[in-house]
């Protein structure tokens, strides 16, 4: 196969980088009208027929012959199976990362918590986790079985009753790999339907699929548009975009680490993203040498090849601050530091998904078996939002119990702000609590 790569070199000290740079990130997720109305036309099929609905779905969608609902159904013994049917390696592998990802996120755990005034007014949160959570997880040859780990471990330890994970098995393919990381990250019920209508099925329940709280995981473009429709009925963990990686580099890494670790996300598809930048042009040549060199070696070249060159960049800049800098601008899924003294540079980052700290660790490490979780804020998002976590799977309620010195000493104050605002029963209701001997001071 024969490839050619010609990444974007960018500099920080042009006049129009802040304009190239821009039009590099951009990227628009919203799907077309097409999509839309036939996400919405799902949807309303799911709502009103449910099982009926996702079988003939599956039938038309996957080219899966299932007469009826039963025949989309994987109970706990078949997920046991399948960890028969995987190599040691293999399961000793999913154990390994699933015990270091559980570690990891128990240390996220919320507890609930109160405290006492001098009055007797206590005031605290009640952490609560979700009822039931539903995993959707790519199917057929594009299976990612450490997704199951990352989004169905935190919803575990959170302390969520039921794990319902939906997969699609397009043509009967079962991948052994993700029903036996379901089988050891706990998850509870599985089908075997995809798309849009599994996302509308987890949303509004069937008589078969049980109704979630949450909706997590990744998927097509029909997914995520279902998702962005069933939030507000449901909780949802993000619409992500395309992969992304920004090194930054001092230039004394290795070139064909930082090579393979830019091909780590192009591989992903052809619109993820891969940047270097470096104060050292010298090094972002010999980094262009070793991508054109490796680019040959990869069995999905043409994926690389097209990400590379469509939204990959090379970016020079004046100084390691400034790269900084930029890193802050870009607000990356994954950040690679791969500089002498790591350490030194993290204060200086506000805005990232994960940040990978040194020459040695590379993003690799920690999209499957590192322990953090590999869900990430994509598309600048970073600049508000964060990796998935236990918290995503629990929420708060607020306590508040007045004693009766209490009440009356906080009725005064929202008296005079309720009324402020003309909502009289709001006072009036506060004011009943006023003690008497209060009222008449």
């Amino acid at each position: 196969m024969t490839v050619s790569t010609a990444i974007a070199r960018l500099n920080a000290a042009d006049p129009d980088f802040a304009r190239h740079l821009d039009h590099l990130l951009s990227w628009e997720s919203v799907s077309d009208d097409a999509v839309n109305q036939r996400v919405l036309d799902i949807i309303k099929a799911v709502r009103e027929r449910g099982d009926a609905a996702l079988v003939e779905f599956t039938q038309r969608f996957d080219g899966v012959d299932a007469k009826s609902i039963d025949d989309l159904i994987l109970n706990r013994e078949r997920l046991e199976l399948a960890l028969t049917r995987i190599t040691p390696a293999q399961r000793e592998a999913l154990e390994k990362a699933a015990n270091r990802v559980r570690m990891y996120h128990e240390r996220q755990k919320q507890d609930s918590w109160q405290y006492t005034e001098a009055d007797g007014t206590v005031l605290g949160q009640k952490v609560t986790p979700l009822d039931r959570a539903g995993l959707y997880v790519p199917g057929g040859k594009a299976s990612y079985p450490s997704s199951v780990l990352m989004n169905a471990i935190p919803a575990k330890v959170a302390g969520v009753a039921e794990v319902v994970m939906v997969v699609p098995t397009p043509r009967g393919e079962v991948n052994e790999l993700v029903l036996a990381a379901a089988c050891i990250a706990g998850v509870d019920r599985v089908f075997t339907v995809g798309g849009a209508q599994a996302v509308a099925a987890l949303a509004y329940g069937t008589e078969s699929v049980p109704q979630v709280d949450k909706i997590v995981g990744p998927g097509n473009i029909y997914v995520a548009t279902a998702k962005r429709h069933v939030f507000g009925q449901v909780g949802i963990d993000m619409i992500a975009g395309p992969s992304e990686i920004l090194v930054v580099c001092d230039g004394q890494t290795d070139p064909d680490w930082i090579a393979m670790d830019l091909f780590s996300q192009a591989e992903h598809d052809e619109d993820a993203q891969a940047i270097l930048v470096s104060p050292d042009a010298a090094f972002l040549d010999r980094v262009a040498a070793s991508i054109d060199k490796l680019m040959p070696t990869m069995e999905r070249a043409e994926i690389i090849e097209k990400s590379i060159n469509g939204r990959g960049a090379l970016i020079q800049v004046r100084d390691m601050q400034q790269a900084m800098d930029v890193a802050n601008r870009i607000a990356p899924e994954h950040l690679e530091l791969s500089v002498a003294d790591p350490q030194a540079w993290l204060p200086h980052i506000r805005h990232a998904g994960a940040i990978f700290m040194g020459r040695h660790t590379s993003e690799a490490l920690g999209d499957y078996c590192a322990g953090p979780n590999h869900v990430l804020p994509t598309s600048g998002t970073a600049r508000f939002s964060s990796p998935l976590g236990v918290y995503d799977f629990q929420k708060r309620s607020s306590i508040i119990f007045c004693s009766e010195q209490g009440a009356s000493e906080l009725g005064h104050t929202a008296s005079v702000l309720a009324r402020g605002e003309s909502l009289t029963a709001h006072a009036r209701s506060a004011e009943y609590r006023i003690l008497t001997q209060e009222k008449g001071n």
